[in-house]
């Protein structure tokens, strides 16, 4: 059975009009750290399999949506491996298939745990593919570690927040903990709060890879100027007559799409 933070709540991801950017909250460890301690989370040995492949090429990563598994990218990788020669990796998240299960849940931690495991694996850097909340995580990924990543590909999932998820409470916490003199100007009480609340307030960076976000023709796509704004370099790109599991519903031209994209 999943265990989730009390935060942790993601229904089906798509890309219809949501809330704030994941790019606008601040990276923290989740909610439930606190109750061993204050510990940091720490990355899990995921579980993955591993195709074989030309080492000079940048290996494929899968990472699959909310409550899927690798399991999901099993046809398409054997075949990815077999057309591009690349080695493909598909990887089961935290609290998913045959991976470890822990209370710490974010995108943050699991942005972490692939940090762990690609390097262990000598398989960076190498081209991303993420669904739905394996697109977000694999776009954290690329913001926070864009050495890690070659390219990166979003299928159905956009960079802007689909939950009813918010970090209000890490800012109030963090206001709240801000030590102000009552003497000072008000100019200067602004400047300080504003390097007091920056340890806690980070906006990404953008990353400058190619990037393709590949959407099903029965989605609704927008967003497109935060896209822009964190992945300039990003393309977009529809598959006709496919829902939100592109690649269950049409695994040929999701090869395709992917293969076109690699060269």
């Amino acid at each position: 059975m999943l265990r989730w933070t009390r935060a942790w709540r993601l229904p089906r991801e798509g890309l219809g009009p949501h809330g704030p950017s994941f790019a606008r909250v601040p990276v923290a460890p989740s909610s439930s750290s606190g109750g061993r301690g204050g510990a940091e989370p720490r990355p899990l040995p995921l579980s993955y399999r591993l195709l074989d492949g030309e080492a000079a090429l940048p290996a494929v990563v899968f990472l699959h949506g909310l409550f899927g598994s690798k399991t999901n990218f099993n046809s398409i990788a054997k075949i990815l491996a077999q057309q591009t020669g690349r080695r493909v990796l598909t990887v089961d998240a935290r609290n998913h298939g045959d991976s470890p299960h822990s209370p710490d849940m974010s995108y943050e931690i699991m942005s972490q745990d692939l940090q762990d495991l690609l390097p262990q694996l000598g398989l960076v850097p190498c081209v991303v593919v993420g669904h739905s909340m394996g697109g977000k995580t694999a776009m954290l990924l690329a913001l926070q570690r864009p050495e890690l990543v070659e390219r990166l590909i979003a299928v159905d999932i956009s960079p802007v927040e689909s939950t009813g998820v918010s970090h209000f409470a890490t800012y109030v916490a963090a206001m709240r903990a801000i030590n102000i003199a009552d003497e000072l100007p008000r100019s200067r009480a602004r400047k300080l709060a504003d390097e007091q609340l920056s340890s806690v307030i980070q906006r990404q960076e953008s990353y400058l890879g190619p990037t393709l976000f590949l959407l099903g023709g029965n989605s609704h796509p927008s967003h497109h100027p935060e896209i822009m704004r964190l992945f300039p370099r990003a393309q977009m790109q529809t598959v006709p007559n496919a829902g939100h599991w592109i690649h269950a519903d049409r695994p040929q031209d999701f090869i395709a799409a992917i293969r076109g994209f690699l060269v």
